[in-house]
């Protein structure tokens, strides 16, 4: 049973102000548009009819022309003499999806305009993260001139300095923070360089990736729109890093989630007919965070990395077939690990954690697997709300850390502070990993938590759900989910939408689905709406016979169930009606 000092925590909710009704009733006018649709347009910034029309649909003048990045113009000239001379590039990725998509992006561009590409990804648990002697070690082998990263790099200013004394040039694309120095390489391309004027920070590593190719290809004289075909693998792994879904990232996934579902790529096809996604329309941006990346992610925890590159590189379907088939079994099998580690890390909690005094968590143990432990990471931070890290230990040799934040707390900046106690860390403000001797956790938890106190109030650590609409059930329909659409594709930085319906009844009795899920139905005005709550169950006593009109948070979807497709509300929230 859960112990009620790890019992998620009530919510408070946030609801905006009220749209301004003239605004609303412009755009309305102007765009032929629902008032609900309106509202949120206007809520999020959209508010003039054409900011509105950008946003509903973008259009190749909302993409940056790439030479505007820092670095760019030395990648691409050093790019185009390795190709004129046939020079072997290694192109260098990182083990997680934006590392695997990136390489296999790199990879595949680099030989549609007639360069001569290796790939190479670490094994996370022999390599370790990052440009290091096992990707100089490759260059080498395959006779690599010079060496191409992909989410990667931007830390890496020893490997680089032992590369180029070894004859093999850099180029550096990455888009995590850089340190105060950047590496001495041929190039380093990274928006987030601070001498970068380019307007969009935000950017994945594949599309840093993606941007240095259409630079590359327009030096060429390459036709840039047989780029194109290669935008599902910016999408998925755009998604997948909780890249924000704004501004040029949120157009580049748009884009590629229309090739997605008709995808050229062998490898990405057999992954859609191994998780069931390819007799669909359209593939969202939930089916690819939820259902096609951890399959990708999967392969880089828990094994070979390059497997999945080279699933993305194959061109022969029964070969696709059979990685697909290898990831799948080792997504099964990095869910089991997963539980065990999510286990074992709240016993950990039960034992020391104090909600009073601890702002920053920091966990050690040995026996878990670091694949795992960025994803168990993010679920205690989901069960406690505070910023959190994750630290395997294995006797004789560094600990493998990763972290997950809350809103308020700058991970890498904190991670920063405390380098000293590091022996090597990057990242971003959400999530970042750091490797350090076992014998320093102790002072780095003190140090972690210090930096925690510093910058969390107390506000920052009571969780919120933030409302963008209110609505009654009437409006809730087919009609509102279909026109929300238009204002995807959804995640982070552009979430989907939480209508909040306050005094709805329940009809019927509440029952449990599943392992741990509440299901109800909604009653309000002679409407009623399917709802699910995913680990509600809880709280199923709180909604039974007698309990009284509820207020809910929720998203709309469709649910497909034996072949039916019905209209059901997402539970985020409830409560008892205010």
């Amino acid at each position: 049973m859960q112990s009620a000092l790890l019992a998620p925590a009530a919510r408070r909710w946030v609801f905006p102000a009220t749209p301004d009704s003239a605004a609303v009733d412009r755009l309305c006018g102007e765009l032929g548009l629902p008032p609900v649709l309106c509202g949120l347009l206007v809520q999020r910034g959209h508010g003039e009819s054409a900011a509105a029309r950008d946003f509903l649909r973008p259009h190749p003048g909302l993409v940056h022309p790439p030479l505007g990045m820092a670095g760019m113009g030395d990648a691409v000239a050093r790019l185009c003499r390795a190709i004129g001379a046939g020079e072997t590039i290694l192109v260098h990725g990182d083990y997680d999806v934006d590392g695997i998509c990136s390489t296999a992006l790199f990879h595949r561009a680099l030989g549609m305009m007639g360069g001569r590409p290796v790939a190479f990804v670490p094994r996370r648990l022999v390599d370790g993260y990052d440009l290091s002697d096992a990707g100089i070690s490759a260059a080498r082998e395959a006779g690599a001139t010079l060496i191409l990263t992909g989410d990667c790099g931007i830390v890496a200013h020893d490997a680089v300095d032992r590369a180029r004394r070894a004859g093999i040039d850099v180029i550096v694309t990455d888009h995590h923070t850089p340190g105060d120095t950047l590496p001495d390489a041929a190039a380093v391309v990274n928006p987030n360089r601070r001498d970068c004027a380019y307007p969009d920070k935000g950017l994945a590593g594949v599309g840093v990736a993606y941007k240095v190719c259409c630079a590359l290809a327009a030096a060429l004289g390459f036709p840039e729109q047989r780029l194109h075909s290669l935008l599902d693998l910016v999408a998925v792994a755009t998604i997948a890093d909780l890249a924000p879904l704004k501004g040029e990232n949120r157009v580049l996934v748009r884009w590629g989630l229309k090739v997605l579902p008709q995808t050229p790529n062998p490898g990405l096809r057999a992954l859609l007919r191994a998780t069931g996604l390819a007799d669909k329309g359209e593939v969202t941006a939930s089916q690819v965070g939820y259902v096609l990346a951890p399959r990708i992610n999967a392969v880089g925890r828990m094994g070979e990395a390059l497997r999945g590159v080279r699933l993305l590189l194959t061109d022969d379907t029964a070969e696709a077939d059979e990685i697909a088939a290898t990831l799948e079994a080792e997504n099964r099998w990095r869910q089991t690990v997963d539980g065990q580690t999510l286990k074992e890390a709240l016993a950990a909690l039960e034992r020391t954690y104090d909600p009073d005094r601890d702002r920053g968590v920091v966990l050690a143990a040995e026996g878990w697997h670091p694949g795992v432990i960025g994803i168990v990471a993010s679920r205690v931070v989901e069960r406690i709300h505070r910023p959190t890290v994750m630290i395997a230990l294995t006797p004789g040799e560094d600990g493998k850390g990763s972290a997950r934040s809350i809103h308020g707390f700058h991970l890498y900046d904190a991670m920063h502070r405390c380098a000293p106690l590091l022996t090597r860390f990057g990242g971003h403000r959400m999530a970042a990993g750091c490797s350090i001797r076992p014998e320093k956790v102790d002072e780095f938890r003190e140090a972690f938590d210090g930096c925690a106190r510093e910058q969390l109030t107390d506000d920052h650590l009571v969780p919120e759900v933030r409302i963008d609409l209110e609505v009654n059930l009437l409006q809730a329909d087919a009609g509102l989910l279909r026109m929300m659409r238009h204002a995807g594709p959804f995640g982070a930085g552009n979430a989907t939408p939480v209508f909040a319906a306050r005094g709805v009844g329940v009809a019927g009795t509440p029952r449990t689905v599943g392992q741990n899920h509440l299901k109800l139905t909604l009653a309000s005005g002679g409407v009623t709406l399917d709802a699910i709550g995913f680990g509600m169950a809880e709280r199923c006593g709180e909604v039974g016979a007698g309990a009284g009109p509820l207020d809910v948070a929720f998203k709309l979807e469709e649910n497909t169930y034996n072949g039916r497709t019905s209209l059901q509300a997402r539970l985020v929230d409830l409560r008892l009606a205010e």
